[in-house]
């Protein structure tokens, strides 16, 4: 889709409120937002809560439908559904990672993984949700396997950070994890096939065109072959690989720098995520939320993508904007976390001709 022919707007659909803490993060249920089952995010906050927002299929409007609480007993830093949707798991500054599964609309506490040494920053599910990737404040990334009736056993805790490392992400085809961390790098973890034996088969740092300072966030394009993070420095960096490559029996291929976004935000972009139509959101603590979607009309002088700015919201929020996140199903949606303790479901549609 050639996004650059069209004008956009950022549509504000509603304003949640709830917290009586900042809000951190925001993860989407990947199987709602299909025909009859209307959609449905988590969020989770300093106030030790998880709270579970559903669309009215009727009216449209938003409505917390749970509360999750009296299971973390500090800040709950990150949140990430299973690929099924049934699953939720949330972590926390109480250094546990806590399961929950939803019967009937209720969420009830099935299993709490513990093993960091204290906060736990950020969790993620691998594509067939068989396993669980964490990491926290320890430097520590921990690898999860899934066990029949709520079981989960630690199968690795991969050390090489020197830093505390603030997310983890599973590529979404594969069974390769990427951490990222305040130690200014990402690095990519890869299972050698015996028995259980992960380990560190590339370190992305400013050497090799990577950041030089806090690495926060990344994610990745809807086919897999790109990445973007997002950091202290101010700016957005995107990465490739060969994906057939990486896919085939030739061994790990390294991933690589093909450019940066840079002079679009003036404070820490905490936040960046990649829709499946290829629009880049991020969000940042000037408050601001920016788009930015590859130029197919760059000029031949210049090696590799170029990405531009589509659209700007400079006061998103009221104060820092800590988690920006599309929605799955056909909607273009994109929900919003902030220190103002607000979430923000926004809608980016075309500005009709005039």
């Amino acid at each position: 889709m050639e996004f650059l022919d069209e004008r956009f707007e950022l549509r504000e659909i509603q304003k949640l409120e709830g917290h009586s803490d900042r809000v951190w993060s925001l993860a989407w249920n990947p199987a709602t937002g299909v025909a009859g089952v209307p959609y449905l995010f988590a969020s989770c906050s300093g106030d030790k809560t998880v709270r579970i927002w559903e669309e009215s299929l009727t009216t449209g409007s938003w409505n917390c439908k749970a509360v999750l609480d009296e299971t973390h007993t500090r800040t709950v830093r990150s949140c990430a559904w299973s690929p099924s949707g049934n699953l939720l798991a949330t972590v926390s500054f109480d250094a546990t990672t806590a399961i929950w599964e939803n019967v009937g609309g209720d969420y009830e506490c099935v299993s709490t993984l513990e093993g960091h040494e204290n906060e736990v920053k950020s969790i993620s599910w691998n594509a067939s949700g068989s396993l669980i990737a964490t990491c926290g404040r320890d430097k520590t990334v921990w690898i999860w396997e899934v066990q029949p009736g709520h079981e989960y056993e630690c199968v690795a805790v991969l050390q090489g950070h020197t830093q505390d490392v603030k997310m983890v992400q599973w590529h979404p085809t594969m069974d390769v994890l990427f951490s990222c961390s305040y130690d200014n790098s990402i690095k990519i973890w890869a299972d050698d096939g015996d028995n259980d034996n992960w380990t560190c088969v590339q370190t992305v740092d400013e050497p090799n065109n990577g950041h030089s300072s806090t690495v926060w966030a990344l994610s990745f394009n809807s086919s897999g072959d790109k990445m973007v993070s997002s950091s202290d420095d101010l700016t957005l960096k995107i990465w490739g690989t060969d994906l057939a490559r990486m896919q085939s029996s030739e061994g790990y291929t390294p991933w690589r720098h093909l450019c940066t976004i840079s002079g679009y935000h003036d404070r820490t972009i905490f936040s960046v995520h990649w829709s499946r139509e290829g629009i880049i959101a991020s969000g940042a603590a000037d408050d601001a939320i920016r788009f930015f979607v590859e130029n197919s009309d760059k000029d031949g002088l210049v090696d590799g993508p170029m990405y531009k700015l589509l659209l700007k919201e400079e006061k998103a929020h009221e104060m820092d904007v800590n988690s920006v996140q599309w929605s799955p199903g056909e909607k273009r949606l994109l929900a919003s976390a902030s220190d103002d303790g607000t979430i923000k479901v926004w809608e980016l549609a075309p500005v009709a001709p005039s």
